[in-house]
Parts: C-alpha cells; sequence; structure tokens
C-alpha cells in the first residue's frame, strides 16, 4: 500500500460549475490517484455566489462534504464580467433539481488558500486544475510571485486553434472571460498543459455514452446523465453535432491517463490587446513564430477511453 500512495497526486481544482465541471469533480473525487486538496470557486459560466454553491453541491453528491471548498474572485482582473447562462441554465446547473448544499462554505479566499498551500507543500507537489477563467491562479500568481516555481503542473481547460472560438469567433470563453489573468498564466514560466476546444470537441456526449451513465442507476451517474441531457442541446443546435462535448473532465482525465491524450509542446501565447480576436490563443502548432514553447497543447483524445473511464470511476459514487 506503502508504495502505492506516493503515485497519489495532490491537486488544487479551480472551478466555476458548469455541468462539465460538476462532472470534472465527480471524476476527480472518485479517483485513487487524486488527492483533492481543495475546491477553489471562481466567477464564469454563472457569478461567484452560484459557483461555490454548486462546487458544494457536486461535493455532497459525491458524498465527500469534508472536501473545503473556497470562494474566490467574482470579477476579471480588469473586465466587467461576462457569464453562460445560455448554456449552462440560470443555475449553472440547471437540468435536474438539486437540494441545496448543508456542507459550510470555507471563510478563507480562495486566492490565499492557493497561496498558503502552495507555500506550506513540499515544492512542485501540487498540481492546479483550473476548468473556468483563470482569475484566482492569476491573483495568486500577483500576490504571491514566489508560489510560481513550487506548482508542479498546471492543467487547464481553455482555448483553440483549429477549433477557433466558441463565445466569440476567436475566443474560447474560459480565455475570454479573462484575458489578462490567462495572459499571466501562460507567461508564467510555470508548466502548463491546455486542454483546448480542439480537443474537447473530440469528447462529444452520444446516446449510447449518457446510457451507459443512465444505466449505471446509481445518484451520480444518474445526475451526469441529466446534466448532459440539459446542456448538450445547445451544442447540438449550435454545430449540428450528436452531442455536447464534456471539456471540463478532459483536465481530470489527463492526470489520471496522460496516454489517452495527443498534443504537441508549443508557444501560446494570449490576444489581450485587439477587440476583434480579445481572449485568443494564438498557438503556434507549426513553430513558425521563434518564440519560446511554454504549453503542452492537446489536439486528440481517445473518446472511447475516455469516457469508459468516467463511467468506471463514476459509477461508484
Amino acid at each position: 500500500m506503502g508504495a502505492k500512495m506516493s503515485t497519489v497526486r495532490d491537486i488544487i481544482i479551480d472551478t466555476d460549475p458548469g455541468q462539465d465541471d460538476a462532472v470534472a469533480i465527480l471524476l476527480a473525487l472518485s479517483s485513487p490517484e487524486l488527492r483533492v486538496l481543495g475546491i477553489t470557486a471562481v466567477a464564469g459560466n454563472v457569478p461567484l455566489t452560484l459557483t461555490q454553491k454548486n462546487a458544494r453541491i457536486v461535493c455532497e453528491l459525491a458524498g465527500r462534504p469534508d472536501i473545503k471548498v473556497f470562494a474566490g474572485c467574482d470579477v476579471p482582473l480588469k473586465r466587467p464580467l461576462i457569464t453562460a447562462e445560455h448554456v449552462h441554465g440560470k443555475t449553472g446547473l440547471d437540468g435536474p433539481k438539486m437540494a441545496e448544499p448543508t456542507m459550510a462554505l470555507q471563510s478563507q479566499h480562495a486566492v490565499d488558500f492557493i497561496i498558503d498551500t502552495l507555500r506550506t507543500a513540499p515544492v512542485k507537489s501540487v498540481t492546479l486544475c483550473p476548468l473556468g477563467p483563470l482569475t484566482n491562479i492569476a491573483t495568486a500568481f500577483l500576490k504571491a510571485p514566489d508560489i510560481i516555481e513550487r506548482v508542479a503542473e498546471i492543467v487547464l481547460m481553455g482555448g483553440a486553434y483549429f477549433e477557433v472560438g466558441n463565445i466569440t469567433p476567436t475566443a474560447e470563453f474560459n480565455i475570454y472571460v479573462d484575458p489578462e489573468a490567462a495572459d499571466i498564466v501562460f507567461k508564467s514560466g510555470a508548466s502548463l498543459v491546455v486542454m483546448p476546444l480542439d480537443v474537447t470537441h473530440k469528447a462529444l456526449t452520444t446516446k449510447a455514452r449518457i446510457k451507459a451513465f443512465r444505466a449505471l442507476g446509481r445518484p451520480a451517474a444518474t445526475m451526469v446523465a441529466e446534466w448532459t441531457d440539459f446542456f448538450e442541446r445547445f451544442d447540438m443546435e449550435k454545430y449540428g453535432s450528436e452531442g455536447a462535448p464534456l471539456h471540463d473532465p478532459c483536465v481530470i482525465a489527463y492526470l489520471i491517463r496522460p496516454s489517452l491524450f495527443e498534443g504537441r509542446l508549443i508557444n501560446v501565447e494570449v490576444e489581450t490587446g485587439s477587440s476583434l480576436t480579445l481572449g485568443m490563443t494564438v498557438a503556434d502548432w507549426w513553430g513558425v513564430s521563434g518564440r519560446p514553447v511554454n504549453a503542452l497543447f492537446m489536439g486528440n483524445l481517445d473518446a472511447t477511453a475516455f469516457y469508459a473511464l468516467l463511467v468506471e470511476r463514476i459509477g461508484t459514487i
């Protein structure tokens, strides 16, 4: 047992739930390879008052009211908040009816929790997993630059290259909401793994995949089926696809089984100045810029194995 424990990875999930965020949290909490030190909520898909509440709802659904949930930044660094109720519904977890959480929100600010955790944990032992706008992470880096070199890795969902944009013609939502924060994180020098739309749009829900969750007959899996039923209607209408991408679980799946994904180590810069392409992740996929590489940018995944992992793990809750 001792040897196996040494492979457990300590993570902080920074999130703005969102149905796909919720699935990512369930995957993390049902995977013995990962130890969730805390969940930090940020404003994004819906405002902060809802994202912190949704994070607690999901912890309770997973039977883990012991997980510490912290509220973080309620607005981007320099811009007004843009939300995505048109995708996720008014609550962020629209679809099934959810009970109000009974577990407490921690009193400490999420940014201070991130800083304290990285300062006290062994160097490069904590991985940050941002699933929403990068406001909390960038704020922590601005406030305590000494923590940047202590981060093991940042594995994030955000950006796009071949898929270009989903909230504007050229930008993915998480990066667009706070491009200045994204710019700070991408320029920080921390080890970065990026799950852009290029890969998440290959992780589509299908009737058969949703049916596999439902067939488990367990509360969390049934909830996943109902959430995906709700938010896939938006993407199917928009893209004419057979299902919706489960973006955020790609981050957690990578930590458990990196072999599911393929990507390239490239330079990625974030556009913060142009009104036309604000929030675009300018990904140098072909290596033409001469700029130094700063991110492992994913482009492909084994969707069948990805969904098998989700069903296997969430089926244990």
